[in-house]
């Protein structure tokens, strides 16, 4: 969330989740309108507003990815780093399935 204050209400101030903001208008107010139509005039600038969305999704970002390295670091002796995801290793096959039908290389072609 991101902290505005409603123009005139400086005193005041509010928090604004924002993916909800659609538009950042200055009309010469700044007007944030938010996907469920309401509009909020706020205090801040059109750039001040921005400048706080950006950082919110820095923070946002920035916390995902201490989160995952923080999966990785954590190593096994024998097998090595830890991986997050389905990462297959592409130059061994998984065994066959009993009933799946053969293929071409099992029948010899």
């Amino acid at each position: 969330m991101i902290t505005v204050h409603r123009l005139g209400h400086s005193d005041e101030p509010f928090q604004i989740n924002p993916d909800l903001i659609v538009t950042v208008e200055s009309t010469p107010d700044t007007v944030v309108t938010l996907a469920t139509t309401a509009k909020v005039v706020v205090a801040e600038s059109p750039a001040e507003v921005a400048d706080a969305v950006r950082a919110w999704r820095v923070d946002v970002l920035s916390e995902a990815m201490r989160n995952r390295r923080g999966g990785r670091e954590q190593e096994d002796p024998e097998r090595g780093p830890a991986r997050t995801g389905a990462v297959r290793d592409l130059r061994t096959r998984p065994a066959r399935v009993e009933g799946s039908p053969a293929t071409a290389d099992e029948r010899g072609r």
